[in-house]
């Protein structure tokens, strides 16, 4: 008998029609949203804004980030995009969370990426990088303002794109997921963050 031992990754799919299959509809969750972040389309825009929004008090509202987490909890395989638009200074992240993750404070246990319970990817006009556990790995910058993100939960992996033409892969991921992840946004001031219809 011979056994082959084939890398999880390599099943992944390889091009945008592949990816689709995997499509999935999300919604930004208000009650998670920091009242900094102006919520639109739906609930599938988000903008950092000046004005506060009159959200009401939540324990799952971020009152110190400028973040907001998506209804939806993803195990097996999910995939979504984003597109992000920025001002000449500004950044976002693109991020999945456990749901346990701190809302109340700014320290590192509530921003996404600074702890053990999340995972992103932070974009600006001059730079990329993946943090994780407050660990940062620099990448190159995207060539495309729209992010797809590939998760295969029981694999362990976790995939970042930049999409245009071609999926061109920004960074992997391949851990131990625990429990369902929350796709989630932070929203730096001046810039915002659509979901995209995938049809």
């Amino acid at each position: 008998l011979i056994f082959l031992v084939i890398s999880p990754h390599i099943l992944e799919p390889r091009t945008r029609e592949d990816f689709l299959q995997y499509s999935c509809q999300l919604t930004l969750d208000p009650n998670t949203a920091n009242r900094g972040l102006l919520l639109s389309e739906g609930n599938r825009e988000v903008t950092c804004v000046r004005l506060e929004q009159s959200y009401p008090d939540h324990p799952e509202r971020f009152d110190g980030w400028p973040q907001v987490l998506c209804r939806e909890g993803l195990s097996g395989r999910s995939y979504w995009e984003a597109e992000w638009s920025r001002g000449e200074l500004g950044w976002v992240g693109i991020a999945v969370s456990y749901k346990e993750i701190s809302r109340k404070g700014r320290g590192n246990d509530c921003g996404l990426g600074w702890n053990d319970k999340s995972w992103s990817l932070i974009c600006s006009p001059h730079s990329c990088s993946f943090w994780h556990n407050k660990e940062e790995t620099k990448l190159p910058r995207p060539p495309s303002s729209r992010i797809g993100v590939y998760l295969d939960h029981g694999a362990g992996t976790l995939s970042f794109y930049s999409v245009s033409d071609t999926m061109t892969l920004l960074h992997r991921v391949q851990t131990t997921f625990t429990q369902p992840l929350y796709p989630g946004f932070g929203v730096d001031y001046g810039c915002s963050v659509k979901l995209c219809d995938l049809g």
